[in-house]
């Protein structure tokens, strides 16, 4: 009964900056420090996501930068101690890439993002082309919508549609994202819907719900 949920592409960055497998350490390192990301994807052909080289991969050439590991440190760390000795993205990047596609939601992203323990994802086609690529900060970017703009979702989507009749007698307010409803309405076994429409409307912060059923009246 709501408006459609945002997704990854409504709030994605579509320039992105991406490197190829041929790519070196340098040229890696630079980019990042130039526009200011942790990671990059790294691309072939004709934009496939094959990989993403962050940080993290770029990190190990420092680590055993003034001493070589011992045996058993190599053992353990031969992700690490690879990399360490690597000079190109196909051989520094974590393969295979985690991307989400655009229709995801923004949850079912977020969910990913924290599951994987990344900060980005590659957002691909089906054909796993990159389409753009989505941060943390993106997902947020919902929670600066206005409170007018939020008000006026729930009084549409929600107190419109659920109390046609009652309308008139539901105010609702929003402010710094806390939505209030306030007023009666015919039907109380709508109540706990209404509340939990207008919590997923996104942007939303906080609902408090505190509407109720004329006395003396009938819930037809």
């Amino acid at each position: 009964m709501t408006s459609t949920p945002y997704t990854v592409a409504d709030v994605m960055t579509v320039k992105v900056v991406a490197v190829t497998p041929s790519t070196g350490f340098k040229d890696i390192a630079a980019a990042m420090e130039r526009w200011k990301v942790t990671a990059l994807p790294v691309i072939e052909g004709e934009g496939r996501v094959v990989g993403v080289v962050s940080e993290a991969d770029l990190l190990p050439k420092e680590e055993f930068h003034e001493h070589r590991p011992g045996l058993i440190e190599q053992m353990r760390r031969l992700g690490d101690t690879a990399k360490a000795g690597s000079t190109r993205a196909e051989n520094l990047m974590t393969t295979p890439a985690v991307t989400i596609r655009p229709d995801a939601t923004l949850p079912r992203a977020a969910r990913l993002m924290a599951d994987r323990r990344v900060k980005r994802l590659p957002v691909v086609d089906a054909d796993g082309t990159l389409r753009g690529i989505v941060s943390r900060a993106d997902l947020l970017k919902v929670f600066l919508r206005t409170d007018e703009e939020l008000a006026t979702e729930i009084r549409r989507t929600v107190v419109g549609r659920l109390f046609p009749l009652s309308r008139e007698a539901v105010k609702v307010t929003v402010a710094q994202g806390i939505a209030t409803l306030t007023g009666e309405v015919r039907d109380p076994d709508l109540i706990p819907l209404a509340e939990r429409l207008t919590r997923s409307v996104e942007g939303i912060v906080d609902v408090h719900c505190r509407l109720g059923h004329p006395a003396g009246t009938g819930s037809s």
